[in-house]
């Protein structure tokens, strides 16, 4: 590969790293390599089915770490991970844009998540987008979301 090659497949991952991790994760920028078939450089940050376990139990982690930061009576729960990047560095780093919702379910006592129902009632019924880094080392059982961002 020519170095010239390998510093703009450098910039278009760090391009696509930028668009999930910045303040709007809506749509993302024309910018924004639409190309799944880009050469990904080893450690580089690159995409990953968004109904993987792990990317769900990530999901889970920035949802819990939510719950545990806001002064909302109910809790929140994930609806749907629209995207996810995975990059590995000392165990696992994820990069996940989630949609979340308001449930049913209020923080005390502390019930399941996957037991709670997504609220309905339209003055209750909340949803966010949220942008968040899940960084996992498995072999310690040591989970941190060192980035958590919703709107």
């Amino acid at each position: 590969m020519q170095p010239s090659t390998a510093l703009t497949m450098r910039a278009a991952t760090l391009l696509t790293l930028c668009c999930l991790t910045a303040g709007s994760c809506r749509d993302p920028p024309d910018f924004c390599p639409q190309d799944p078939n880009l050469d990904i450089l080893p450690g580089s940050p690159k995409p990953i089915n968004t109904n993987d376990p792990r990317v769900l139990k990530a999901a889970r982690y920035s949802v819990e770490r939510f719950n545990n930061y806001t002064n909302d009576i109910f809790l929140y729960k994930e609806a749907h991970v629209s995207r996810a990047l995975v990059q590995v560095v000392k165990g696992l780093k994820f990069m996940l844009e989630v949609q979340i919702g308001r449930t049913t379910c209020r923080k005390t006592p502390h019930p399941t998540l996957d037991h709670c129902d997504f609220q309905t009632s339209p003055p209750l019924k909340q949803t966010l987008w949220c942008c968040s880094v899940v960084w996992v080392i498995p072999w310690l059982q040591w989970v941190q979301v060192p980035v958590l961002t919703c709107h």
